[in-house]
């Protein structure tokens, strides 16, 4: 089966996905797939180059990658492609919108405003919550742009800087606690990772320089793994997510908070989703055999 492995793109995770690709190409099955790498460099140019492929593996991050532009794209050309669908990806993508659903469903989430403007916060509501606090772009990932701030003015700048890549940021509650991410494969959660990062936060540098944060499979007491996975499968039916996802929380007092679900995970043979799967006793080549295989049968 030739499989198109489309990577690049035109957010601010270009390169970010571009590393994934190449992994991806490295580690598929030569003996089953006749890999074609497909760079994306601006939204419209892959068309061409995807029109006879017979199976899309999505390696993009951020926008027109996570936001369900490019599922819509490959559903309307009719070329089976890896991963969640069109409404899954729109709404993980969208912040403001899954912490929403999180509320609406019971789900625990950090409390959170939204600001469009430097210079309309409400400074009020935020001083209410408490600092620090987080500020990031509603629509992103990679931690590019985000920042905790200790004062309205650091707030205030944030905002500032995380507008460049966003047009909504997300003004959120900092909540100290051991993070896990929870990778989900065809509706089975797998291994769970505890991440603890050398910065503040698991930031840009913390996810991609090396020694940035240590990460590693946990077994969780009972009664918070239970938790934990009533969660993790409560995400994954409400937001219609399908074949793999990864699932961000923060555990504090044995509360779990949700923080974020991310469509197209990392997937690079030290990224936190593959490192999961290892555990569960799929290699990194038999974990994307499993994601086409699942893709096909959606």
């Amino acid at each position: 089966m030739q499989v198109g492995v489309i990577m690049g793109g035109i957010s601010a995770e270009k390169e970010v996905s571009v590393n994934t690709g190449k992994q991806i190409i490295e580690n598929l099955n030569k003996d089953k797939y006749e890999i074609v790498p497909i760079l994306i460099n601006n939204k419209y140019d892959f068309i061409d180059s995807v029109k006879s492929i017979q199976f899309v593996f999505i390696a993009l991050h951020g926008k027109f990658g996570e936001d369900g532009r490019i599922q819509a794209i490959l559903e309307s050309l009719g070329v089976p492609y890896s991963g969640c669908g069109v409404l899954a990806s729109a709404l993980c993508m969208d912040k403001n919108l899954s912490k929403k659903l999180f509320a609406s469903e019971g789900i625990k989430t950090p409390k959170w405003i939204i600001v469009k403007d430097e210079n309309k916060i409400d400074y009020s509501i935020i001083d209410n919550i408490g600092y620090p606090i987080i500020v990031k772009p509603n629509s992103g990932g990679s931690s590019i742009g985000t920042i905790i701030a200790y004062s309205r003015e650091e707030v205030k700048d944030g905002v500032c800087e995380a507008l460049k890549y966003d047009n909504e940021i997300v003004i959120e509650e900092y909540i100290k606690g051991e993070e896990i991410t929870c990778p989900i494969l065809n509706g089975e959660v797998l291994p769970v990772i505890s991440i603890n990062p050398k910065s503040e936060f698991f930031n840009y540098s913390s996810k991609y320089d090396n020694g940035g944060a240590e990460e590693k499979i946990i077994e969780l007491p009972i009664a918070i793994r239970e938790k934990v996975e009533q969660i993790s499968l409560k995400c994954w039916n409400t937001f219609k997510l399908k074949v793999y996802a990864r699932i961000d929380m923060i555990i504090k007092d044995e509360e779990v908070y949700v923080l974020e679900i991310n469509t197209l995970p990392g997937m690079t043979e030290n990224s936190l989703f593959p490192k999961s799967a290892n555990a569960y006793g799929l290699n990194f080549s038999q974990l994307l055999d499993k994601i086409i295989q699942y893709s096909l049968i959606e």
